[in-house]
């Protein structure tokens, strides 16, 4: 019985999916690799051709570090596709660091706009240029109208977009939109990697939480950047690899204290 109502809901979920797309046809989807994360997305995987948005924690609001690290594993893999467009407001991408991370940097296209207007306008226009396999926006705010037309665009030839929001000049916080036109929205957080044997350094770590999915659920998982995966081909299925769900992981054993008389 419990296969049978499984079955149902996927192909409830597929229809929703295509209801939300206006039935154009699926482009597919990137799996993570891990049953846990892909279980959870509709498709088994983040769905192509739709836009998803990201943001961070505290001062990540302002820095965005932690979710520009993220996006960029995230989007290496579509990066080797075609064109990769990075829109920003401040000029503050390190493309040694993305280097670093596995992205393709020789396919980058970075472009600066003067504010959050531009940013969505360029973003637009990026989506649906022939060449392109992704782009990352950095935006404070997107409203529905807006994410309704990134939406199209991004079905005009699949193309598949993430939103980073930041606020990269400071300032007070926006209230957050109730609703959303994005396919996924994750929060992304800084988590402390595991030493290396031969470097100080361990892999990057990350706290991801998928806070909305469309045709999905929600989960809350622990990422490390795959140490094998090579900037040329890619050796591993998919640039990051689950760690523990951040709800599962065992606390270290109380010490005991012991008590000495005086």
């Amino acid at each position: 019985m419990s296969d049978f109502r499984g079955k149902q809901l996927a192909a409830l979920q597929a229809k929703i999916a295509a209801l939300e797309t206006s039935g154009r046809p699926d482009v597919g989807c990137l799996p993570f690799g891990a049953p846990e994360i892909d279980q959870a997305l509709p498709g088994g995987g983040l769905p192509l051709g739709r836009w998803h948005e990201v943001t961070g924690h505290g001062m990540e609001a302002e820095t965005s570090a932690a979710p520009a690290a993220f996006t960029a594993l995230v989007a290496s893999p579509l990066a080797r596709r075609g064109e990769a467009v990075w829109i920003m407001r401040r000029d503050d991408l390190w493309a040694p660091g993305l280097n670093g991370l596995g992205f393709p940097a020789d396919r980058l296209i970075c472009v600066c706009a003067r504010d959050d207007a531009d940013v969505l306008s360029v973003m637009e226009d990026a989506l649906a240029t022939a060449g392109v396999a992704c782009v990352i926006a950095e935006t404070e705010d997107v409203d529905l109208t807006a994410g309704r037309r990134l939406q199209l665009a991004c079905e005009r030839r699949g193309t598949t977009g993430f939103v980073l929001r930041r606020r990269p000049y400071g300032g007070g916080a926006r209230r957050e939109a109730a609703g959303s036109a994005a396919a996924t929205r994750w929060r992304i957080a800084a988590a402390p990697s595991e030493p290396a044997e031969d470097l100080y350094l361990g892999a990057p770590r990350f706290q991801v939480v998928l806070e909305r999915c469309r045709g999905g659920r929600t989960g809350a998982w622990m990422l490390e950047a795959e140490k094998a995966y090579s900037m040329e081909a890619g050796d591993v299925a998919h640039p990051l690899r689950l760690v523990a769900p951040v709800g599962d992981r065992e606390l270290a054993p109380a010490t005991p204290r012991v008590r000495r008389a005086a």
